[in-house]
């Protein structure tokens, strides 16, 4: 399994992880719409840089969101977090979840 590869089953382990929570737990929730960032870095476990922001929108039942993410050619490596830690932060990935249609944070 190639590096990259690896890094998005990461990245989208992480993200459903949250996905889950937050359909749990709707003071988790809120938190994560008010605080992404803070949410992030301690699901995380690490700090996130200041030149990172972190976005969550949450679809309704007419409005979805469709997140392009970044070319891979503009990726910025950085000794404060780990390429895996970049990946689960930056951008965005779809996740289905049975009968529930697609969510995004």
């Amino acid at each position: 399994m190639s590096e990259q590869t690896s890094q998005l089953q990461s990245r989208q382990e992480i993200e459903s992880q949250l996905i889950l929570k937050v359909l749990k737990d709707e003071a988790f929730k809120q938190e994560l719409i008010s605080n992404p960032k803070a949410v992030y870095a301690r699901e995380l476990g690490q700090h996130i840089p200041e030149r990172i922001n972190i976005q969550v929108l949450e679809e309704t039942s007419n409005t979805l969101y469709l997140v392009i993410p970044r070319s891979p050619a503009d990726a910025e490596v950085t000794e404060e977090l780990s390429e895996q830690a970049l990946e689960a932060i930056a951008g965005g990935w779809w996740v289905f979840i049975a009968g529930g249609g697609a969510n995004r944070q």
